[in-house]
């Protein structure tokens, strides 16, 4: 294994911050993947899932097993890690900007457009080695301005030349999930067996340029606008929510590590691996098919469904009860799908997303993703 410090820009005077990334494996020949965990730094099953993948691939390396490279980032947002507020860490936003940590990630496509113009051809493996090299040359030379800038370059920098990318993070109470590109479903089926993902959701464009949609969306970009060359969807991308902020065990944590490891052997980066792979819990559906139901005003939040659970039209799914006046309001799914998650918090705001349904016809447009 190799370690790689990678230093940020110095927002303020004496608060210095670094990137750690962890090299397994050999370096420039084979296939590439790369895992991050913690880009929403108040999100921390991932970060203990990387440390047991880590675990095993200190093993595999050692057998000289490992065919290509992995690259591990178990704590992609060292600034968010510290983001306390009256001892509560808030790690999805920074104070500063106000900005959320896994939005308004680079156009990568629009980043190279113009290199790969006149230089795209007809043999696919070349066009892709163009691509790849053109879009790592220009990250390099960016000069990120912000101590944020430079953690967003520094992750995209680490990732942009691999085959898979996968950004472990969590909701607030939930099944394991999947946001994927609606053109990656196949890979996305394989991923989605092997976790146990309850709920694989894909779309061409789910909106605020997250970490994973900046890989997907450059490939899909550059095939719509050299559509007469052959450029494939070489990077698979993902984002994986593992479950609810509280489901941080050692259990879960090697469950998971040994499900991502069948997933890097399924991808040909460990020799000898032959792993099974089941089919998905459930067949991949729109993003825009996620019925969200918002409290119709404030008060306390009694569930009546089990996340996990298949759900009917008509299913009550959660109460909202006002303790002073004893109005009660009831969510009723109006779709048929998988309810996989919802808000942990049992004090709601009024209008707050408190269930979420994944249901085969959309039922949304626009951006799909929350704030």
């Amino acid at each position: 294994m190799q370690q790689q410090q990678h230093a940020l820009v110095v927002q303020t005077v004496g608060s210095p911050r670094e990137i750690i990334s962890l090299h397994f494996g050999p370096q420039g020949q084979g296939r590439k993947a790369y895992l991050q965990a913690g880009l929403h730094a108040d999100e921390h099953p991932g970060m203990l899932v990387l440390h047991h993948l880590k675990l095993r691939l200190l093993e595999l390396e050692a057998a000289g097993r490992l065919t290509g490279e992995v690259v591990l980032v178990p704590i992609a947002n060292p600034i968010g890690l510290s983001n306390y507020v009256f001892g509560r860490q808030l790690g999805r936003f920074e104070l500063s900007s106000r900005e959320n940590f896994n939005r308004h990630y680079l156009d990568l496509a629009e980043l190279v457009r113009e290199q790969v113009a006149d230089e795209l051809g007809k043999d696919v493996d070349a066009n892709v080695a163009l691509i790849r090299q053109c879009i790592r040359s220009s990250l390099q030379a960016l000069q990120p301005l912000t101590e944020l800038e430079s953690m967003r370059l520094t992750l995209l920098r680490l990732a942009c030349d691999a085959d898979c990318v996968l950004d472990l993070h969590c909701d607030s109470e939930a099944m394991m999930h999947l946001y994927v590109h609606s053109e990656q479903q196949a890979d996305a089926r394989v991923l989605a067996g092997l976790t146990g993902a309850h709920a694989t959701l894909h779309a061409l464009k789910q909106g605020g340029s997250s970490f994973d949609e900046t890989f997907t969306a450059a490939w899909y970009d550059l095939r719509q606008a050299f559509a007469q060359q052959p450029i494939p969807m070489a990077t698979f991308a993902a984002t994986v929510e593992l479950r609810g902020t509280s489901d941080v065990s050692h259990e879960l944590a090697q469950a998971d590590a040994e499900a991502l490891l069948a997933y890097l052997g399924h991808l040909g980066l460990i020799a000898d691996a032959q792993p099974v792979v089941p089919p998905p819990m459930h067949e991949p559906t729109p993003l825009a098919g996620v019925e969200v139901l918002n409290a119709p005003h404030s008060g306390l939040v009694a569930y009546r469904a089990p996340i996990g659970s298949w759900v009917e039209p008509g299913t009550v799914l959660a109460e909202v009860i006002d303790p002073l006046t004893d109005r009660v309001s009831t969510l009723t799914s109006n779709i048929s799908g998988v309810f996989y998650a919802r808000v942990l918090e049992r004090f709601t705001e009024a209008n707050t997303e408190l269930t979420f349904v994944a249901g085969q016809v959309p039922v949304r447009n626009g951006c799909l993703l929350g704030a």
